[in-house]
């Protein structure tokens, strides 16, 4: 009898270990994009709003950060080009420690469109 209830006892911690050593989806996220426009940039975050469902995201910025591009992805700039007011696309996970970062800056305008040659 007590060797029926220890064999229970095992199995159940078996299978809690393997529930527990799934992935969890939240960690595995990929990429994701975010529209908007800016509303704080600084040397170690961006905030950005979206405009129609009044949506704000905050995301880390990395202190090298040099990922900021036109919106055909041909040209770069330096992350002082990025201003309060303007429209940006980023692509954003939350892999490290769960924080939203941002993996790249995309500078578009209103409508979606990439900044004339600057």
């Amino acid at each position: 009898m007590i060797r029926i209830s220890v064999l229970r006892a095992a199995a159940a911690a078996i299978a809690v270990a393997l529930v527990a050593a799934l992935p969890n989806p939240a960690l595995t996220m990929t990429n994701s994009t975010f529209y908007g426009i800016v509303v704080h940039v600084s040397s170690n975050n961006i905030k950005v709003q979206n405009p129609k469902t009044k949506e704000t995201l905050s995301f880390l910025i990395v202190p090298k950060f040099d990922q900021v591009f036109s919106a055909n992805g041909k040209t770069t700039y330096q992350m002082n080009a990025v201003k309060a007011g303007q429209y940006v696309g980023i692509i954003y996970d939350q892999k490290a420690l769960g924080v939203r970062h941002a993996d790249k800056i995309y500078l578009l305008t209103n409508a979606n469109q990439k900044i004339g040659t600057q």
